[in-house]
């Protein structure tokens, strides 16, 4: 198994939170970790994630990793949940997307982090201003993830 070196990703624009969108598919995140401070306007999204940049020579079954890491996102003026509840500290979320809805007022607007089951975190922030960081080594991910196009 090939290492991977970890991930230090900023976005400061829509496209770049497509590039972290794409890293943060599949990730997988518990409800006790997610941390918002009102004073500061920082959002951590703390996750297990699937480390899809593996290339697709080194991608068998065997070779799957996860890697520990953080999402960050500055200057978040309000969260909101749906289809989840705060309360609910055990419950795991599993992230399918990262997407920004500019607002009235650009460069503000609200980045909507799109869940299975329904679930969607909003954050209405005064502008993009987002890290992916790894924290540490990768481990052996007892499956890949699989997405079914079309209906079933």
């Amino acid at each position: 198994m090939s290492p991977i070196q970890p991930l230090k990703l900023a976005a400061l624009d829509e496209e770049d939170l497509k590039v972290l969108a794409a890293h943060v598919q599949d990730a997988v995140v518990k409800v006790a970790d997610i941390k918002w401070s009102a004073t500061t306007g920082a959002f951590l999204l703390p996750m297990n994630r699937f480390a899809w940049e593996m290339s697709a020579a080194a991608i068998r079954r065997a070779n799957n990793q996860r890697r520990r890491a953080v999402l960050h996102f500055d200057k978040v003026k309000r969260v909101q949940a749906s289809g989840v509840s705060a309360d609910d500290k055990d419950a795991v979320l599993s992230i399918l997307t990262v997407v920004f809805e500019p607002g009235p007022e650009p460069p503000a607007g609200t980045i909507s982090i799109i869940c299975a089951g329904e679930t969607t975190l909003r954050l209405e922030v005064e502008y993009i201003e987002a890290r992916l960081s790894d924290l540490g080594a990768a481990w052996a991910a007892s499956m890949r993830p699989e997405h079914r196009l079309g209906k079933v």
